[in-house]
């Protein structure tokens, strides 16, 4: 049977238009250096936290990893199209083999090793970014609920609450959503429950979230390293109004953070506000609830 080849007119048609996504792709990423970090960061925000940088270093080498292993599978290919391209002269196919052991060895016995690899460097920072041996100096109990926050500043002995955001499209939203009030240079540790159904917990500055499971208790612990105005999220779907699960998060210096613990304590907000599993509205000052961790849980 004949081989159709393409005239020079029809491949450089069919070439143009991938040339122009990859340059659509390029320009896209350039433009959301500036909201998202530089391509030296792999495109991630700009981290809170000593776990940020952590995560960063792993999502950097994991992409410089996959572009040697990608050009290298690339370029075999375009080197095998090229070498063995079939010639005018060519009659019928070419010799068939059926078995080559040690190109099989090589591509089961790489494979393995790469994932070997990925699989130790991601159990190191996984361990980091969990670890919860340290005392930290500040402990806030993050309550997760339909579809809001509540934050019990377990140290200091206050509570802020939340209620839904209303998402108007309009500016002046971010200033009714329920704020997290962190200080500066110190480790944090969250202490995530949920009332009601599963949520997540995520602050995309600080590079890391953790589910907030109905009867259980997961913790995490961060240290965070730079003042300014985050935002955080639920990750989880939790339902009809999850995009509206939203919150701000202030990292702040000590004495404006010991500032807002004593404006909470002046408005009355002292106690803990309840966590246990109830769909019903809270009152202030109600009994706190921790419930006790199952076991493999932290």
């Amino acid at each position: 049977m004949p081989v159709q080849r393409l005239s020079p007119d029809r491949r450089r048609r069919r070439v143009l238009p991938l040339l122009a996504g990859v340059s659509a792709a390029v320009l896209t990423l350039a433009g959301c250096s500036t909201q998202y970090g530089e391509a030296s960061r792999g495109w991630l925000p700009y981290g809170a936290t000593t776990g940020a940088d952590r995560v960063s270093e792993l999502w950097v080498g994991m992409w410089i990893a996959a572009w040697i292993v990608g050009g290298l599978v690339w370029g075999l290919t375009i080197y095998c199209m090229i070498k063995f391209r079939r010639k005018k002269d060519d009659v019928g196919l070419p010799p068939q083999l059926r078995y080559n052991v040690p190109i099989e060895v090589l591509y089961t016995v790489i494979p393995v090793m790469m994932v070997g690899v990925i699989f130790y460097f991601t159990h190191r920072d996984e361990a980091y970014l969990l670890d919860t041996s340290e005392d930290p100096s500040v402990t806030v109990n993050v309550v997760g609920k339909q579809w809001s926050w509540d934050f019990n500043y377990i140290d200091a002995g206050v509570w802020d609450s939340g209620v839904q955001a209303q998402l108007t499209g309009k500016p002046g939203v971010e200033e009714t959503l329920p704020t997290l009030v962190l200080p500066v240079n110190e480790r944090i540790e969250f202490v995530l429950t949920a009332r009601d159904v599963i949520h997540s917990f995520w602050v995309p500055a600080f590079q890391q979230k953790l589910d907030m499971v109905p009867g259980k208790v997961n913790k995490f612990q961060v240290t965070t390293t730079t003042e300014g105005n985050y935002v955080g999220k639920c990750a989880e779907l939790c339902g009809a109004y999850h995009a509206a699960m939203l919150f701000n998060v202030k990292i702040v210096s000590r004495a404006e953070y010991d500032q807002h613990m004593n404006e909470l304590r002046a408005a009355g907000q002292t106690g803990m506000l309840d966590n246990s599993l109830s769909r019903q509205p809270l009152e202030p000052g109600q009994q706190q609830y921790l419930p006790t961790p199952q076991a493999g849980v932290n």
